[in-house]
């Protein structure tokens, strides 16, 4: 198969969800972007309930992603199958965390006095 060919599919497979995927980049944007004009450093805030969270939210990938392919856990039975598993999982989680991450440090973060 050509490269074009593995676009044309890859582009095809994606239109349905390109609103979702456009929206949660706008999402993500605007809460790093608040995030940061208030103070927020990505390796300098901790905080555990986020990463607990996005944890969470891509071990929650085992449930949603078979409904979300029409398909079931039974059915990851190759080496490939488990790593593009996997891959999904680790992506989940990354996202949620890039999204948790900054959104906690608004909500945990104190408004400046004024006297």
């Amino acid at each position: 198969m050509t490269m074009t060919g593995i676009l044309t599919i890859l582009m095809y497979a994606l239109a349905p969800f390109l609103v979702w995927i456009v929206s949660g980049l706008i999402l993500l944007g605007g809460l790093q972007t608040l995030a940061h004009l208030r103070g927020y450093r990505i390796l300098r805030y901790r905080y555990l309930g986020a990463n607990l969270a996005a944890v969470a939210v891509g071990l929650s990938g085992l449930w949603w992603i078979p409904l979300l392919t029409h398909s079931r856990l039974a059915y990851v039975a190759s080496p490939f199958d488990w790593i593009a598993l996997v891959c999904a999982l680790f992506g989940t989680a990354v996202v949620a965390w890039l999204v948790l991450h900054p959104l906690s440090f608004l909500l945990r973060s104190q408004p400046a006095r004024t006297h």
